[in-house]
């Protein structure tokens, strides 16, 4: 049996069809004829985070440095789907860490956020992979990482609240021991301690 991704693809356009037909709306409309090969695509670039890896995404970019100092990344976008109803969820990571002799080139925070955003998520779960990812690359003194996202599913269907904003976090090693590392970090991306 073919798995390929032109399989992968027709299976999707053909449950997209059925999807149509279950809402009570005819696939073979103008409109629609198209809909099931845009929305595979769609599918398919929303969930780029499973074809890609950490490991790809830092190699080379880890680099020996005496800097010893909290390093933020901070107010990075992300846009991810909810796995529990398929609807969006974005908003904003902010990472920070403290080096331990290796830091990484900057530009592969985002990218780490990017990948782990762009898989069927749950934000609990996406900010503790962000923060442990970077743990296990850098071994640092700590990692923190803080997400505040607005849900779909909160906002579109169910309470309806529009206002509602979740906020996660992840702290490890010295940000999780240590309340002032914590407090300096939640202080310079605008958040305010626990």
């Amino acid at each position: 049996m073919m798995t390929g991704p032109m399989t992968q693809k027709a299976t999707m356009e053909d449950v997209i069809r059925q999807l149509l037909v279950g809402v009570g709306e005819d696939p073979s409309r103008e409109g629609l004829l198209k809909t099931p090969s845009r929305v595979a695509e769609s599918m398919k670039f929303l969930t780029k985070g499973y074809s890609e890896n950490a490991e790809t995404i830092l190699n080379g970019a880890v680099f020996k440095e005496k800097y010893s100092e909290m390093v933020i990344v901070k107010d990075i976008d992300f846009f991810s789907l909810c796995e529990h109803h398929l609807l969006p969820f974005y908003g904003k990571v902010h990472v920070a860490y403290i080096p331990k002799g290796k830091i990484v080139g900057l530009s592969k925070i985002p990218r780490l956020v990017e990948m782990f955003s762009r898989r069927l998520q749950v934000q609990e779960r996406m900010t503790q992979e962000i923060a442990q990812t970077l743990f296990d690359a850098l071994r640092p003194e700590g990692v923190g990482v803080v997400c505040e996202a607005r849900h779909l599913c909160m906002m579109m269907r169910g309470i309806q609240k529009q206002s509602s904003r979740a906020t996660t976090s992840a702290m490890l090693g010295e940000f999780r021991n240590n309340i002032k590392t914590r407090s300096e970090f939640l202080t310079l991306i605008g958040s305010k301690p626990a």
